[in-house]
């Protein structure tokens, strides 16, 4: 069963999601968390919570509040990708484990493993790593980054020369054509606060089990970033190299949730599997 909801996130805007609840009892919570320009309905999303969910996990895949997507495959709103920074992430993440918590959403009393994605990845850590010791991340039990940088900041210098004039940065989607745009805010807050967005010092500070997997052919993130993350916490962090994966493991969009999957995303889903079984039980 799949049902669509929304809770109010960072900056007054709203967390959109869908849940898969498995049929009897559940065994744990997965929250599937995107990457940049990614959103809940993108690419092998939708398949890896049917798998988890007829698994016997609870999954919610969400569209966090600075996304700028609603539900389906719609158009940006131009506005909230602008306005998103690091920070807006880590908060929509503290909510939606808080409405877990609290039974506002599925899943109250059972272990949660949150599961990112790119940039997805790296917001999960990086809130797992500020918050870890708070009310809020109680019920994490293991944090899974999947294809994430080592680094909050990868952004070209005659782009962060553009924020710091105080100039968002133009950007376009491939996939609307619309014209989108980084605002000065992204790296005004690293700026502020650098150890705060230091991400391998974060990683250090999990007191989790953290896995980072990556395909070897990524073009977009080295995979040498995974073991640079693995490194900041090596008693914690395990790693898992795809065979000829790339950046979404050869995963198109849209693909449909009961489609014949990659062997890379089947090796994907493999690994959590195993992972979210040993840190739930």
């Amino acid at each position: 069963m799949t049902s669509d909801w929304s809770i109010p996130g960072a900056q007054g805007r709203e967390i959109r999601g869908t849940t898969h609840v498995p049929t009897g009892d559940a065994r744990g919570v997965f929250v599937i968390v995107h990457g940049y320009l990614g959103y809940k309905d993108y690419g092998m999303f939708p398949w890896l919570a049917t798998q988890l969910c007829q698994q016997g996990h609870i999954v919610h895949r969400v569209n966090l509040s600075h996304s700028g997507m609603d539900h389906g495959h719609g158009v940006f709103d131009v506005d909230a990708v602008r306005e998103d920074t690091w920070s807006c992430g880590v908060e929509d993440l503290t909510c939606l484990l808080t409405a877990i918590d609290r039974g506002v959403l599925a899943g109250q009393g059972r272990g949660v493993v949150l599961l990112g994605h790119s940039r997805g990845g790296a917001t999960s850590l990086l809130a797992v790593g500020r918050h870890g010791r708070d009310a809020a991340c109680a019920p994490v039990v293991g944090v899974i980054a999947m294809s994430s940088p080592a680094s909050l900041q990868r952004l070209p210098g005659e782009a962060v020369d553009i924020l710091k004039a105080g100039q968002p940065v133009p950007m376009q989607s491939s996939r609307t054509g619309q014209s989108l745009a980084i605002g000065p805010a992204w790296l005004q807050e690293q700026l502020e606060d650098p150890d705060g967005h230091h991400l391998p010092a974060r990683v250090g500070d999990i007191v989790r089990p953290i896995g980072l997997i990556h395909g070897t052919d990524d073009p977009t993130v080295d995979p040498a970033d995974a073991v640079t993350l693995a490194q900041a916490n090596p008693s914690r962090s395990q790693v898992r190299l795809i065979e000829g994966g790339d950046h979404v493991f050869n995963t198109p969009n849209p693909f449909p949730a009961t489609g014949a999957a990659s062997p890379q995303l089947e090796g994907v889903l493999e690994v959590v599997t195993a992972w979210g079984d040993s840190w739930i039980a």
